[in-house]
């Protein structure tokens, strides 16, 4: 299998899991996610920025648009999760709240994503083709 495609895979994968944890958040309520934030210290206007850069971010990575940018935004999302949420609780995390092993790996193949030449089939492809071929 062409190197190519295996990123593609892994973009739209990634792409997915974002996706997933951006609808979750509107699901239940921006306002809601934004008073959880606030209650662990996070300032509440961050809850809007995460949830729509992780829906906007997700769709883009799936569909292979702007993959070097929202891989940079995804490293400071991912970093700020471990650091200010999920440190505390450990690696495989507690009975309340998983630990920080999916955010380790998400942020090990976002970064990937981020410092790569390769981002895979798709409309980065098209627009970029000739930057990247010198």
């Amino acid at each position: 299998m062409k190197t190519t495609t295996i990123v593609t895979i892994m973009r739209i994968i990634v792409g997915i899991l974002f996706i997933a944890h951006g609808v979750a958040k509107f699901q239940m309520g921006l306002g809601n996610t934004a008073g959880w934030f606030g209650s662990i210290g996070i300032p509440e206007f961050m809850a809007y920025v995460v949830a729509f850069l992780e829906l906007i971010g997700g769709i883009a990575l799936v569909v292979g648009l702007l993959t070097r940018y929202f891989a940079i935004g995804f490293i400071l999302l991912l970093l700020g999760a471990i650091l200010m949420v999920k440190l505390p609780i450990g690696l495989l995390g507690n009975a309340q709240m998983a630990g920080y092993e999916l955010d380790l790996a998400l942020l090990a193949i976002v970064g990937y994503f981020a410092i790569a030449n390769e981002r895979g089939y798709g409309v980065d492809q098209l627009l970029f083709k000739n930057r990247d071929q010198n």
